[in-house]
């Protein structure tokens, strides 16, 4: 098994550069590809800031990727979890972030956004410490 880039990600999702894109292509084409819950929060942030991608399009590109055959993601029902948050309307971070806490009585956290985003989804409440 072998693990990937942020970068190799990127590459295959968005076809930028033709030449690493069509690597990136064959080398997860091949299978046996392990990506870590660090390299899909990556890649959602250089997607969603470098390339203006909306939430719709991370989200249906993420999910396409870790649904291949051959490919293997670090948390698949925390990754699973935090991207239909994300289709909901939470910022992917935190939904991460929340979907990691869920043996947790409780999340703190300072932003309000999170808090009403996170209202009626997560099995734990969100709230300001």
């Amino acid at each position: 098994m072998r693990g990937i880039d942020t970068n190799v990600v990127v590459r295959f999702l968005t076809n930028d550069d033709k030449r690493q894109a069509k690597a990136a292509r064959a080398a997860i084409e091949a299978g046996d590809i392990f990506i870590t819950t660090t390299v899909m929060l990556e890649s959602e942030w250089v997607l969603r800031s470098g390339y203006g991608f909306t939430p719709e399009r991370i989200v249906t590109g993420l999910r396409g990727l870790a649904g291949l055959p051959g490919i293997t993601v670090e948390e698949p029902a925390r990754t699973a979890q935090a991207l239909d948050w994300t289709t909901g309307g939470m910022d992917f971070a935190d939904a991460l972030h929340l979907a990691g806490s869920n043996a947790c009585d409780g999340f703190l956290s300072f932003d309000r956004k999170l808090i009403r985003a996170a209202r009626g989804k997560p099995a734990i409440p969100v709230t300001a410490p």
